[in-house]
Formats: C-alpha cells, structure tokens, sequence
C-alpha cells in the first residue's frame, strides 16, 4: 500500500512513457495503457498541467513505512 504524495511534475523514461516526479523524490510511471490503466490526461500537456499537485500514491514510501 503507498503513501499519497503531491505530483512536482512530469518526465518521460527512455521508453517514452510519462513518470510524475513526486513531492517526496520518488517517481511513478503514469501510463495510459486501456484497458489496464484509463489515464487519458496524460498523453496531453495540458491534462499533464491539471494534475500538477494533485495527490498520487507512492509506492516506494509505502515500502518505507513497513
């Protein structure tokens, strides 16, 4: 389980898939991968902007925490 940390902003791996850099210095891959994964906003620079310090979970805080 992961710890909801504030999304600083966006990159993209040497894959091209889009990471959030999150408030704590960790990162989460952010894909949009239907039917798996509905994340529509991110393939946009603008959907990307609206998601700008909006919580999203860390899964590598949520490791820390145990």
């Amino acid at each position: 389980m992961g710890v909801h940390r504030e999304i600083v902003g966006f990159h993209q791996d040497d894959d091209g898939h889009w990471v959030a850099d999150l408030e704590c210095g960790h990162t989460r891959h952010v894909r949009h991968d239907p039917p798996w994964q509905e994340r529509e906003w991110v393939v946009t620079p603008e959907g990307r902007a609206e998601w700008i310090g909006k919580s999203f979970e860390c899964l590598k805080c949520g490791e820390d925490k145990d």
